[in-house]
C-alpha cells in the first residue's frame, strides 16, 4: 500500500489523468467490472471539466484497452466449478483459474454515453429531497454485458516498470544519456516479450535496436554498434552480448543490474553511517572476496588501529562477516586464518529490515503528529468549509477576511509546521520505499538464481 501513490503516478506519466483514475479506482476496490470503472472514471472526470464539457464513456474505454494491451491491468481468476458438484464435498477454498490467454483479453463492449455530474444539492430539478423520491427499480433491469469479468491492477507489471526505470537511471549516471536511450529501447521492446521474473530480455539484434530507437534521435548505425559494444564491455555487465548475427545479439542482465545496485546502496549507507574511509574498506574487501586484517590495512593504507576499528565497526553492524579457516582439527586462534568477506545477500536481507522498522516509525511518526494537532487541523477544515460556502453564494472580500481571521496567527505558524513536517515524513516514506523495492527485488531474482 505505500506505494500506492507510485503506481497511480506512473500511470498518470503513461496515460494521462484517465489512466490515473482507472488505476485508482482499481487499487481503492480491489477488483471492478470494465463497465464499472469506464462509468465512475467518466463520471470523476466530467466533474473536473469545465461547465458544458463532459467526458465519453468510449475515450476512457480506449485507455483502459491500452492498459491492458501493456499489461497494467489484468484480469482476475475465477472460481473453477469442479465435476460431479453433487456426489463430491466442496473444497475448504476455491480454487482460482484464469487462462493465460484471455488474461489481459478486453471484452467487447459498446459503452455509449457521457459522464454525469453530481447535483450540488440534494434535491433534484422538481425540488424533491433525494430521501424522498421513489426508488425506480426498472433503472436496475438492464443486464450488465461484462458481468462476472472484474479487472485489478497488475503490481507484478509496475514493478518491472520500476525496475527498468532504476537501470536505465543508473546507466545514465554511469555513462551518458544516449546509453540510457538505448538501454530503455531495449527494454521497452521486451516489456511484453519478456517475462517480469526472467533473468536476462530475449536476445535484441543491433538492426532490431536501430530500428526501435526514438524518432528524430540522430544516432548513426556505427554509432549505436559502438555504444552497444561499450555497454557489453562495461564491468557491471548490464547489458551482455549474447551472439554475432544481425549485426550482434545483446541482452539485458537483470540478475547483474540488481545486483550492482543492491551492493551500490550498501556502500551508499556506508558511507553516510562510517565515512569515506569504511566505504574504501568495504570496496576492497567486496573486489578481493576474502581478505586479512594486514592485508586490509596494506590495500586500503590505512593505519592498522584505524583500519581494525573500522572493521569491526562494520563487522557488527553485519556488513561484512568474518571466516575463520583452522590450520589444525583444535581450532587454536594462533594457527587459525582470519578472514573478512562480504556476504552481499545477508548483508542486503540486514538492510532491508532496517528499511521496515524505518518505515514503520515514519508512519508512527505522522500519525502522532497528526493526532496531537487533531483539534487544529479540525478547526482549519471547518473554516476552508465556511469560506468555500460563503464564496459559492458571492460574499465580499472584507467578509472573508474576517472569517480567516478565526485562525490565530500562531495557530497558522503551527499548521504550517505541521504541514512541513508531515510532507518531509510523506517525502521520506517514498525514499525509504525505493531503497525496499530494490533490495527485495535482488533477493528476490537471486534466491531464484540458486
Amino acid at each position: 500500500m505505500l506505494r500506492y501513490p507510485r503506481y497511480i503516478y506512473t500511470t498518470k506519466a503513461l496515460y494521462g489523468d484517465t489512466g490515473e483514475l482507472i488505476v485508482e479506482e482499481l487499487l481503492l476496490n480491489g477488483k471492478m467490472t470494465m463497465s464499472a470503472v469506464v462509468k465512475k472514471v467518466a463520471d470523476r472526470l466530467t466533474e473536473t471539466v469545465e461547465d458544458g464539457k463532459t467526458m465519453d464513456y468510449a475515450e476512457v474505454s480506449n485507455t483502459f484497452m491500452q492498459l491492458a494491451d501493456t499489461r497494467f491491468v489484468q484480469r482476475c481468476p475465477m472460481v473453477h466449478a469442479p465435476e460431479n458438484s453433487d456426489t463430491q464435498p466442496p473444497p475448504p477454498a476455491p480454487n482460482l483459474v484464469i487462462n493465460e490467454k484471455d488474461m489481459y483479453l478486453v471484452p467487447k463492449l459498446s459503452l455509449i454515453g457521457k459522464g454525469k455530474r453530481r447535483r450540488s444539492s440534494d434535491e433534484d430539478a422538481a425540488g424533491e429531497p433525494a430521501a424522498k423520491r421513489p426508488k425506480h427499480p426498472t433503472d436496475n433491469k438492464e443486464p450488465i454485458p461484462d458481468d462476472g469479468i472484474y479487472w485489478q491492477a497488475n503490481l507484478d507489471r509496475f514493478h518491472q516498470h520500476f525496475r527498468d526505470q532504476t537501470i536505465v537511471s543508473a546507466v545514465a549516471n554511469r555513462m551518458d544519456q544516449t546509453s540510457s536511450e538505448i538501454v530503455r529501447a531495449m527494454l521497452r521492446m521486451s516489456e511484453v516479450t519478456t517475462s517480469s521474473d526472467a533473468p536476462f530480455t530475449q536476445p535484441l539484434s543491433s538492426n532490431e535496436i536501430f530500428r526501435s530507437l526514438p524518432v528524430g534521435y540522430n544516432i548513426s548505425k556505427q554509432v549505436l554498434d559502438q555504444y552497444l559494444t561499450l555497454l557489453a564491455d562495461d564491468p557491471l555487465e548490464f547489458v551482455g552480448k549474447s551472439g554475432d548475427s544481425g549485426g550482434g545479439m545483446y541482452v539485458i542482465n537483470f540478475c547483474k543490474a540488481l545486483a550492482s545496485l543492491a551492493t551500490a546502496t550498501l556502500e551508499s549507507v556506508i558511507q553516510e553511517r562510517f565515512g569515506s574511509r569504511c566505504a574504501r574498506i568495504f570496496r576492497l574487501v567486496l573486489q578481493k572476496k576474502h581478505l586479512e586484517q594486514k592485508q586490509v590495512e596494506d590495500f586500503a593504507m590505512i593505519p592498522a588501529k584505524e583500519a581494525k576499528d573500522m572493521l569491526y565497526k562494520m563487522l557488527s553492524e553485519n556488513f561484512i562477516s568474518l571466516q575463520e579457516i583452522p590450520k589444525t582439527p583444535d581450532h587454536a586462534p594462533s594457527r587459525t586464518f582470519y578472514l573478512y568477506t562480504v556476504n552481499v545477500l545477508s548483508a542486503a536481507r540486514m538492510l532491508l529490515h532496517r528499511c521496515y522498522k524505518s518505515v514503520t516509525n515514519l508512519i508512527e511518526r505522522r500519525q502522532f503528529e497528526t493526532k496531537e494537532n487533531k483539534r487544529l487541523l479540525e478547526k482549519s477544515q471547518r473554516v476552508e468549509a465556511i469560506i468555500a460556502s460563503v464564496q459559492a453564494t458571492g460574499a465580499e472580500e472584507a467578509q472573508l477576511q474576517e472569517i480567516e481571521e478565526m485562525i490565530t496567527a500562531p495557530e497558522r505558524q503551527q499548521l504550517e509546521t505541521l504541514k512541513r513536517n508531515v510532507n518531509k515524513l510523506d517525502a521520506s516514506e517514498i525514499q525509504v520505499d525505493e531503497t525496499i523495492f530494490l533490495l527485495e527485488s535482488y533477493i528476490e531474482s537471486t534466491m531464484k538464481r540458486q
